[in-house]
């Protein structure tokens, strides 16, 4: 924050403490389009006929400015009297439908594509629905609907359905297997705001896994296996991040917690943990230090299935796609972005990161975290092109360059997809 913001946000707290006897007669909403009034006043803490207090309408600015349907937004006060004002939120929108376009190659380099559209603010009541299709060499397809405030002001509801196909490596005794991987999956999530930085989402999932041996090694493992399962999920998220459209400041944290059993008795039981721990830092007019840190564990069987996968979308570039897996992880992540060009609809970033991570063998121990062969190392740098007016969309290229991979011989690769990585 610069010393002009900083001496403007000092002035304007002290102006607000002043008037803090004044009655809110008033608010309104300005710079709507799509959104309805009503969604907004519903999540407002500030209401009508309350006294004017500063820190409430700071945090409603905050809340209102995570919204997928938010580019940026602030406030300001009219004081009428000596003893009413009229607040007034000023509110710039996102652009909230939304292609989900992607291209890539599978462990076969078979040319794959996913094709969908989401709109994050469907009717203009920030909710989520949208779907995709996508063809990696077998048909998949997902459908979402996400309501986070559709009961009230901390109740909601997330129902999700998917049908998804690929061809994965199955790793076992320094084997690899080629399986085809199907999940049928219909799940119901209850959502729960508590406060500004506390949210909770858990319910359960009903799915199918079937897995059709392809090609590779012979892992003493059946070549079709078809298991049906159900998936308890508990999600916390604690979230400090303030947003001003391509920059972060603060702290948030994510816990997973997943029970998953099974009907037949070739895993019974299985329990999933992880939490990601996520910093950013804003530097300077142009600067973003971004951190992550993931640390998770499961049941810890000796079977090819294990769920924590090493991969350049999800955990480390450069390193390969799903080129081993684990029963446990630690991996972290640090990048500099800084802006290079930047108006009032678009931006552009460069960052420098490093991205660093080992595993936990299924049946392994805790002391292969700290084995020097699992370890991985990769640095690299990146583009970013962020549109500030359409909500998530960051297109994001990464070349990720080997420091160390005591397992993989590859060098390194190229990354990109939508977002940013973390």
């Amino acid at each position: 924050m610069t010393s002009k913001r900083i001496l403007f946000f000092l002035f304007f707290s002290f102006s607000i403490a002043f008037y803090s006897q004044h009655t809110i007669q008033d608010i309104v909403i300005e710079g709507l389009e799509k959104t309805k009034k009503q969604t907004i006043f519903k999540l407002l803490q500030t209401k009508i006929g309350s006294q004017l207090d500063s820190t409430t309408v700071g945090k409603d600015i905050v809340f209102i400015k995570r919204l997928p349907l938010v580019s940026n937004a602030n406030f300001k006060v009219i004081f009428l009297d000596k003893d009413k004002c009229v607040v007034i939120v000023v509110i710039k929108e996102n652009f909230t439908i939304l292609p989900d376009i992607n291209f890539w190659e599978t462990i076969e380099n078979r040319f794959s594509y996913r094709l969908g559209v989401y709109d994050y603010n469907f009717l203009g009541h920030n909710i989520t629905l949208g779907g995709f299709y996508q063809n990696n060499g077998f048909d998949s397809y997902g459908i979402n609907f996400n309501a986070p405030f559709l009961f009230s002001q901390k109740w909601g509801i997330a129902i999700n359905h998917q049908n998804w196909k690929s061809e994965e490596p199955l790793f076992l005794n320094n084997e690899t297997a080629n399986y085809l991987y199907n999940n049928i999956s219909f799940e119901v999530l209850g959502l729960f705001q508590l406060n500004l930085n506390n949210k909770f989402s858990f319910g359960i999932n009903v799915f199918e896994e079937n897995y059709q041996f392809l090609s590779g090694a012979d892992l003493e493992i059946p070549k079709s296996l078809t298991l049906n399962k159900t998936l308890l999920k508990f999600v916390y998220q604690f979230n400090n991040i303030n947003y001003n459209y391509q920059y972060l400041n603060g702290f948030k944290s994510q816990l997973y917690l997943q029970y998953v059993t099974t009907e037949n008795d070739f895993q019974n039981e299985f329990l999933i943990a992880w939490n990601d721990f996520s910093f950013y830092k804003r530097i300077k007019a142009k600067g973003n230090w971004a951190s992550r840190i993931r640390f998770g564990l499961a049941s810890n069987d000796d079977s090819p299935f294990a769920p924590f996968a090493l991969d350049n979308n999800i955990n480390i570039r450069g390193v390969g796609f799903l080129v081993d897996r684990g029963t446990g992880v630690i991996v972290a992540n640090t990048e500099y972005r800084h802006t290079i060009f930047d108006n009032k609809k678009f931006a552009v970033q460069t960052n420098a990161f490093f991205d660093a991570g080992t595993w936990r063998d299924p049946g392994g121990q805790l002391k292969d975290f700290f084995d020097v062969e699992k370890l991985r190392l990769y640095s690299g740098v990146g583009l970013r092109f962020i549109s500030k007016k359409i909500y998530n969309a960051t297109f994001r290229i990464d070349y990720g360059f080997r420091i160390r991979d005591g397992i993989s011989n590859k060098t390194g690769g190229i990354v990109f997809g939508l977002g940013q990585y973390f």
